[in-house]
């Protein structure tokens, strides 16, 4: 397959956001008695809050305001942003392949949030389109994000590879017809090539 884009997701991938973004759903979570475990987060990973809110408001009988709710966890997260780091290993990807192929981030956040993670990494520049779950009408892990960025790199979907950390993002790129790549296996990879060898 010849590969004529790169699509990005951003927490998780790009950003090293999600411990953070767990810190800021415990903070909010407690303060309006919200059932909302650490492995769910995670197996939540890409779906916006507002929808996740929608989910737990309707499983917990919660008297919430899922958009309300949603905002209060966002402003938790922007409190904690300066402590984002990158990914080094995709990140080094984006730095090596830009001016070589079209890039975009297809996130589940909100544009405001992305926009800013991608600007305090000074990554920003290195993509022509950013999308986020405002954007479009199905959320991961249906493929319409993965399409859109797409459309808007001007790349059929078949020859775009899209990285993502979750098991939802995977789904939603795999449906959209594009290589998918699996940042976790990249990581591990490079972190077991990193280990010193076993002596004989």
């Amino acid at each position: 397959m010849t590969i004529r884009a790169l699509i990005f997701d951003c927490d998780g991938t790009l950003a090293d956001t999600m411990p953070l973004h767990w810190l800021a759903w415990s903070q909010v979570t407690a303060r309006h008695g919200i059932d909302f475990s650490e492995d769910r987060f995670y197996a939540l990973g890409g779906v916006p809050s507002r929808d996740i809110l929608e989910m737990l408001r309707a499983e917990q009988g919660l008297a919430i305001e899922p958009l309300a709710v949603a905002k209060e966890k966002e402003l938790a997260y922007l409190e904690l942003m300066p402590r984002v780091g990158p990914i080094h290993e995709v990140v080094t990807i984006a730095r090596e392949q830009h001016g070589r192929l079209p890039m975009a981030v297809a996130s589940g956040g909100v544009k405001p949030i992305i926009e800013k993670v991608l600007g305090h990494l000074g990554i920003r520049h290195l993509f022509e389109a950013v999308v986020t779950s405002e954007e479009v009408a199905q959320q991961k892990p249906a493929p319409d994000i993965f399409l859109e960025a797409a459309r808007r790199l001007g790349v059929p979907p078949q020859f775009c590879r899209g990285y993502e950390d979750t098991d939802l993002g995977l789904t939603a790129i795999r449906a959209a017809g594009m290589h998918a790549l699996d940042v976790r296996q990249l990581l591990r990879n490079t972190h077991q090539s990193r280990q010193p060898s076993s002596p004989p």
